[in-house]
């Protein structure tokens, strides 16, 4: 998946989280894309995260058997190009501008890590 600035995104039966995430990361200054990585969920979550990529060419969705949490980083990895890799789980919490204050951090330093 080739773009600047990517967020990944590994779920797994968080049907009542990954929502929450995607509009927490489009809401986020910098045109930040999605990958989300559907870790093999029994739940809704394949089809909330199918429904925003078809409404939303920002967000693109891989399924993949369940294999763990790692795995399923790994596999959006495995697809992912660009010059700036994010993380977050879809039940954790971000403030507003964590990533645009780490891509700030990462231009002004020139890093390859943040």
């Amino acid at each position: 998946m080739e773009t600047s600035k990517l967020v990944i995104i590994p779920t797994y039966n968080e049907k009542e989280n990954i929502e929450k995430m995607v509009r927490k990361v489009f809401s986020m200054k910098g045109g930040f894309h999605i990958l989300v990585v559907d870790d093999g969920s029994p739940d809704k979550c394949p089809q909330i995260c199918d429904d925003w990529a078809k409404k939303d060419d920002r967000i693109k969705v891989v399924h993949k058997p369940n294999g763990g949490l790692s795995d399923a980083r790994n596999a959006g990895l495995d697809i992912a190009t660009g010059a700036y890799i994010g993380f977050v789980d879809s039940d954790d919490w971000i403030e507003p501008e964590t990533y645009e204050t780490l891509l700030n951090l990462a231009e002004k330093y020139n890093a390859d890590l943040v």
